[in-house]
């Protein structure tokens, strides 16, 4: 796949700002993604917020479709959420196209803002590519966390310098409890966190980490906890897709 956008070109192109389509906080917006029930309920930043939508979220989803990453099923979440839908983020990464191009719209976004940073840390493993896209768009090194045992922490020689500029970079954000873990990371260092990006915002814009927070795609996908799982209590037993030891 050679762009972002099957007709437009680029991402910066196919991505240009548009204004808000009706936009209720209520409804938000639905997208079925194929056959049967399975209903995404989309809630891009409305026009009050900000006058422009950047992000197209049709042709996000797009690609998250192409590219095989929308998935459905029973899933544990690295939160430890279940949901009946999962956004494979790797799928859609393994593209170095597409990851490079996708990498360049966030720091552009964050640019826009104002961040600029002296050094983006993301943690292990799946913020490791979209980080290290991010850095290349703001020129600057990429690092990463990882957990020894629960704690996450900073291994392999990666150091952050009292005062230095930080961004955060995830794949996905559902509760921000990975994102809250590299904060205390980076400020037990003396380092500064100045913005966070994420390709997918599940919170459905509702994340709120005190810094600018940038994502390419704003959803809201139902969790539930184990204990309120309708999946589990079908009898369903929830895998789990990503990387965090259960």
């Amino acid at each position: 796949m050679g762009s972002l956008s099957g007709r437009s070109g680029t991402i910066g192109s196919s991505l240009s700002p548009r204004r808000a389509p009706p936009y209720t906080e209520a409804g938000g917006f639905d997208l079925r993604t194929g056959p049967g029930p399975t209903v995404f309920r989309l809630f891009p930043v409305s026009a009050a917020q900000t006058g422009v939508i950047i992000t197209l979220v049709s042709d996000i989803l797009d690609i998250f479709k192409r590219q095989g990453a929308l998935l459905e099923g029973h899933f544990l979440l690295s939160s430890g959420l279940h949901s009946a839908q999962y956004l494979q983020c790797a799928r859609v990464l393994m593209d170095t196209k597409i990851a490079s191009e996708m990498g360049a719209r966030l720091a552009a976004q964050l640019k826009a803002r104002g961040v600029r940073p002296d050094v983006v840390v993301a943690p292990a493993m799946g913020g490791v590519v979209i980080g290290h896209e991010v850095a290349r768009g703001f020129g600057c090194p990429s690092i990463f966390t990882e957990r020894d045992g629960a704690t996450m922490t900073l291994r392999r020689g990666f150091t952050l310098t009292p005062g230095e500029a930080v961004v955060i970079v995830e794949d996905v954000v559902t509760t921000g409890k990975s994102t809250g873990e590299v904060m205390s990371v980076v400020e037990a260092s003396g380092a500064r966190v100045v913005g966070v990006a994420s390709l997918v915002d599940r919170r459905a814009g509702q994340a709120d980490f005190e810094v600018p927070f940038e994502s390419l795609l704003t959803i809201a996908v139902e969790t539930w906890g184990g204990n309120t799982c309708p999946l589990c209590a079908a009898g369903s037993v929830a895998i789990k897709p990503g990387s965090r030891p259960s």
